[in-house]
């Protein structure tokens, strides 16, 4: 099952939000508080292996357009100082029945970054 996720960082008030696409319906957090591109990313990476999790999805594909986010996860790069919590808490999170792979795709092919562009007028 593919599960696009994409988080994004709007000026204050607004900060850090998410979505994630499972099946065609999306899951939208807002105001998540401040922080980074990155940090939104990683969170929309935990929130995409959660709802992985919740809705007992087997073998699930975790699609993403951060590129660095993606290699940190699949341990293919050293992860920053400032982002290993993130990190941390993705590896601690319970994981899905089957195998559990992540990847790039463009940002024009990730569904859930297409989803947070209509929230926006774009």
């Amino acid at each position: 099952m593919k599960i696009f996720f994409d988080g994004g960082c709007r000026p204050h008030p607004v900060g850090m939000e998410l979505a994630v696409v499972i099946a065609g319906r999306s899951t939208i957090k807002r105001d998540l508080g401040p922080g980074t591109g990155m940090d939104a990313e990683w969170l929309a990476l935990i929130e995409a292996m959660r709802l992985a999790h919740q809705n007992d999805l087997t073998d699930p594909v975790l699609i993403g357009d951060a590129v660095a986010v993606i290699a940190q996860a699949n341990g293919s790069v050293r992860c920053p100082p400032a982002y290993v919590h993130h990190l941390r808490v993705f590896r601690a999170l319970p994981q899905p029945a089957g195998r559990v792979r992540i990847r790039h795709v463009k940002r024009t092919q990730n569904l859930a970054g297409i989803a947070l562009a209509r929230l926006h007028g774009r």
